[in-house]
């Protein structure tokens, strides 16, 4: 089996940034295609705005589980990240979003707004699975903690 690390997990993150978050709403698991803002070595960054509901379901209950994959084949790999999302509030993280993702500018946001949420997995659980690695995918999961 194959020994991955949190930097295979923040570069495999950084190749396919788009993934499907989980949160729960209530008592139902809700499920969305999600892009993560960039990831290094503090946390798995995103960002999104309060009039979402996911702004809500994130408030009431911070667990989640983004499950990122490779495009290249539908036979994997996929990268499952689990953890507890925490807010941000840092001004310049706020004008680093906005320089580089200004179509949040058409939710009437600026830096010093707070519909503008920023958000990130500091820690968690990650492993990576693929079908076309079948005898390691039956194999008990290699848990990175990061």
């Amino acid at each position: 089996m194959s020994m991955f690390t949190h930097n295979d997990c923040i570069e495999f993150v950084k190749e396919n940034p788009i993934g499907h978050m989980a949160t729960i709403d209530k008592d139902q698991p809700r499920v969305r295609p999600f892009g993560c803002w960039f990831a290094d070595k503090t946390g798995f960054y995103f960002q999104t705005v309060a009039m979402k509901e996911i702004s809500c379901q994130l408030a009431k209950n911070p667990k989640v589980e983004v499950c990122f994959f490779s495009s290249d084949s539908i036979l994997g790999p996929i990268l499952r990240i689990t953890g507890e999302v925490e807010f941000l509030t840092d001004i310049e993280l706020k004008r680093k979003v906005l320089h580089d993702r200004p179509y949040l500018r058409n939710f009437g946001v600026s830096e010093k707004s707070p519909e503008l949420l920023l958000f990130r997995i500091p820690k968690g659980k990650a492993h990576f699975w693929a079908l076309e690695e079948i005898e390691d995918s039956l194999r008990p999961k290699n848990i990175i903690e990061f």
